[in-house]
């Protein structure tokens, strides 16, 4: 049977799928032993999009989903494509600040969940319908909307380097773009493919797989969430070729015992973001397939990654490998001005298939983009040979086992305690999780506060991995002559920023 090309489209994506191979499984959910055909998908797509056009949801409004890993999820987002409705997904760890914050910047009338997160979204979303999956039931037949490749499909809620979560706005051509360069080069997957993801429905990764799935005709594995006891037990169970990992995953895999089936699999290859150096080729040995580095965002898309042509000399050296077809790579200066080669610089990004902006943020879009470039933040160096090496990040923001957590939130959400006086939230290295994050407090004169306290408040407004791990009480903030805090100082106080901290994972000061 001949392969579809890919449309420009999640639409074509789906139909074309569901009829080259109806029959195939789309989708196998670990958790519940659900498995859903390409044609199982298009048809209860049909059925939520029927039930929420029924609600009178129509083109162009936003509707938020807070749903765990479950079937629901990918169909809710395919049936909002359908009739031209937008998704935000919401975090299934956001609490009052964090999850009230997506749902009134992004205008969402109706939130769609279940009786675990119905509770809360009543609390905080006054503005919005909220309605239970089992609630939704197809009753009039399905708007057709005519997607073009420009049409959003997502409000995508990320941390950025100040304020509050940013929501990209991301089009149809995102998602068939990010697909189509994974078909049509490295990995190049393919209907003989089995996929799996192990993040949570409410990031990128498990959407843009979805997107992969319908393209290739590949099928998908989903689990509840990443286990690294039993991660390789499932990718043997279900035959699984190709996976996407990042953050604190590559390490805690090494860290679990040795086994004789190790090298049992049939994983051709592995993407990866930020592979640790030092343990890369370690990686490789365990497991007995190459590991390919892959950096993306979300703002992007997928920019830039290793290939089988570059790999072996690369392994362990930091190196990211090439733009895609798609993407255009510059290294550039302050003012946006490209550096010779081998310089350092800031890593600059445009192509097809990239966000519009921010919504509802004009000023926050405008600063992102720098002549058509997209200003990614991070610092690197190309070679002679356009391949690109990663040396850090210029934003003010905090890496935490994957999670992007922006430093002036943690420090807006400590400052709303009375007992604060100033806050400020730096990064601290860690080996497992990549950073950490730790806390500065000047506590306001009259009031008594301790960690304990501080992080519960945290904890009830934020997603737990943003409650700092460590404390530091202090009598004082150094400033810069513009008033703010002068982080620099801090960072060079010490070698070892925990010294002197208080360690909530341990109970100790260090």
């Amino acid at each position: 049977m001949t392969e579809p090309a890919t449309p420009t489209d999640l639409l074509g994506l789906l139909r074309a799928a569901a009829a080259a191979w109806p029959g195939r499984d789309a989708w196998v959910f670990d958790e519940t032993g659900q498995r859903l055909t390409f044609a199982d998908v298009d048809r209860r797509s049909d059925e939520f999009a029927s039930a929420i056009a029924a609600l009178g949801v129509v083109a162009g409004e936003r509707v938020a989903v807070m749903l765990r890993n479950q079937p629901e999820f990918p169909l809710l987002w395919l049936a909002l494509c359908k009739i031209g409705a937008i998704l935000v997904p919401v975090n299934t760890g956001y609490r009052e600040a964090d999850g009230a914050h997506v749902l009134a910047h992004s205008g969402a009338r109706l939130v769609v969940t279940d009786d675990e997160f119905a509770p809360l979204l009543d609390a905080i979303a006054p503005g919005a319908s909220v309605v239970t999956v089992a609630e939704l039931r197809p009753s009039i037949e399905v708007p057709r909307f005519a997607a073009t490749p420009e049409s959003p499909t997502n409000i995508q809620y990320t941390s950025g380097t100040t304020g509050s979560p940013k929501g990209c706005v991301l089009p149809h051509r995102y998602w068939t773009a990010l697909a189509s360069e994974l078909v049509n080069g490295f990995p190049r997957i393919a209907g003989d493919d089995v996929l799996l993801t192990a993040q949570p429905f409410h990031y990128i990764d498990p959407q843009w797989n979805v997107a992969l799935g319908l393209a290739s005709g590949a099928t998908l594995v989903v689990l509840d969430r990443f286990h690294p006891s039993t991660f390789w037990a499932k990718v043997r169970e279900y035959d699984v070729t190709w996976f996407y990992c990042l953050g604190m995953m590559p390490t805690l895999l090494l860290r679990m015992p040795e086994s004789p089936s190790d090298t049992e699999h049939r994983v051709r290859a592995i993407s990866a973001s930020a592979i640790p150096a030092e343990l890369h080729a370690a990686l490789e040995r365990r497991w007995g397939v190459p590991w390919f580095e892959a950096f993306g965002m979300t703002e992007t898309g997928s920019d830039i990654r290793m290939t089988p042509e570059d790999h072996d000399e690369f392994v362990g050296t930091g190196c990211l490998g090439r733009p895609g077809t798609l993407r255009e790579v510059m290294i550039g200066d302050e003012e946006g001005n490209p550096v010779p080669r081998g310089m350092k610089g800031e890593l600059l990004i445009r192509g097809v298939g990239l966000m519009h902006g921010y919504h509802a943020d004009p000023g926050a879009t405008a600063s992102a983009f720098r002549g058509g470039w997209f200003r990614t933040g991070d610092l690197a160096r190309m070679d002679g040979e356009g391949r690109v090496f990663h040396l850090g990040r210029t934003k003010d923001m905090i890496r935490r086992s994957g999670e992007n957590i922006s430093a002036d939130e943690v420090e807006r959400t400590l400052l709303a305690h009375e007992g604060v006086a100033a806050a400020a939230v730096l990064a601290v290295p860690d080996e497992v999780r990549g950073e950490e994050v730790k806390a500065y407090v000047v506590v306001a004169e009259g009031h008594r506060v301790d960690a304990g306290l501080l992080a519960d408040f945290c904890a009830r407004r934020l997603a737990s991995f943003k409650v700092p791990r460590y404390w530091a009480f202090v009598d004082s903030l150094p400033m810069t002559p513009s008033e703010r805090v002068a982080k620099g100082e801090l960072r060079r106080a010490s070698d070892d920023l925990r010294e002197g901290s208080y360690d909530r994972m341990s109970g100790t000061w260090l």
